[in-house]
């Protein structure tokens, strides 16, 4: 079993806090997705519980053992780097088998063990290969294989992807997650990608600043983001923001309402009053343009139409001010300059305090 906690870790550089009391549960088996975007704190997390990096305070437990002393290769854990870090001398089977060739590994359960990563990787043809003739997604493959030999508790992948061009990403991403069904192993896995961490993750925690904004599954945080930050990090187009003043409350409702927005009843448990400022959030994908009873109504120009077909994007300037992005699923032309209301039903919509 391969449970991890971490119980109020912190790292700090002398008087610079980077983590600032982290706590994370994650269960054997799952695979656990850190998010968030650059400098919050992800890839430190993941280093810590590697043993690359010391940690300043808290404990980080692995099956119920404390590890913070612990050297990495007492750990149980296997690290996937950004960078491949395969020896450009060695074929693609002695790079699998190095871990192995250092420990002394006999030979025979050494072969048996690059043999089975093979299989798994679908890599057998590549074993006599040097990494010059090899893809960025092959490579990777090689780097992954060499984990899966050492038969570690924990995978750790440290923005794996990066360094491959879109397709080979998608590539690379359904099989890193058909890996996971095949192994059965804990795995955590660090990205600023959005959409691997929805894609791959049975568990996400997103960070921001060195602080957990919230954890959860994939579908819990795009319907229910805890705050402003998740709301907006979470989602392809990006979650519309707009400032609106309640105008009544009542039921568990609040009626808001903009220059560009209609008077509408939000359902939303904050805690506000007539004649605050709140910010509404709606994401691209809720809005539509045929309106119906008891939906909120936004009245907009056409800025620009990208037509993708399966699907309309349409950036809209608002009476407000403001900008809106429209993700229509369907193949339609709007004009630039054309007048449009869109719809959306208020129980997807968001309320937020703007801090």
């Amino acid at each position: 079993m391969a449970d991890i906690t971490l119980n109020k870790i912190k790292k700090s550089y002398g008087p610079v806090d980077v983590i600032k009391g982290v706590d994370i549960e994650i269960k054997h088996g799952e695979f656990v997705v850190f998010v968030g975007p650059s400098g919050c704190g992800k890839s430190t997390l993941l280093r810590m519980i590697a043993g690359l990096e010391d940690i300043t305070g808290g404990e980080l437990s692995i099956d119920g053992k404390v590890v913070n002393e612990l050297q990495p290769k007492d750990r149980g854990v296997a690290m996937v780097f950004q960078s491949y870090a395969i020896f450009p001398h060695m074929t693609v089977r002695e790079n699998v088998a190095f871990g192995l060739t250092i420990s002394k590994t006999p030979k025979a359960d050494k072969e048996a063990k690059v043999a089975e990563a093979a299989r798994i990787l679908q890599m057998e043809h590549l074993l006599d290969r040097r990494p010059s003739q090899l893809s960025g997604g092959q490579r990777q493959r090689v780097a992954i294989g060499r984990a899966i030999v050492r038969d570690p508790k924990v995978f750790l992948f440290d923005e794996p992807l990066s360094n491959l061009d879109a397709a080979l990403r998608m590539d690379m991403r359904m099989e890193i997650g058909k890996l996971h069904k095949d192994l059965g192993a804990t795995m955590i896995y660090v990205t600023h990608d959005q959409v691997e961490a929805m894609t791959l993750a049975d568990k996400i925690v997103v960070l921001r600043d060195g602080e957990v904004q919230q954890i959860g599954a994939p579908m819990e945080l795009y319907h229910k983001p805890a705050n402003l930050f998740v709301a907006k990090f979470i989602g392809s187009p990006s979650m519309n923001f707009l400032e609106v003043k309640v105008q009544s409350a009542e039921n568990g409702k609040y009626v808001v309402s903009n220059a560009a927005l209609d008077p509408v009843a939000i359902p939303s448990q904050i805690d506000a009053k007539v004649g605050d400022t709140l910010v509404l959030g709606v994401r691209p994908q809720y809005l539509e343009p045929e309106i119906k009873d008891g939906a909120g109504v936004l009245h907009g120009t056409v800025n620009l139409t990208e037509r993708l077909g399966s699907e309309t994007v349409m950036n809209l300037a608002l009476g407000d001010g403001s900008t809106l992005i429209a993700a229509l699923p369907k193949d339609a032309i709007f004009e630039r300059g054309t007048g449009i209301e869109l719809c959306f039903d208020p129980a997807k919509a968001h309320l937020f305090h703007p801090e």
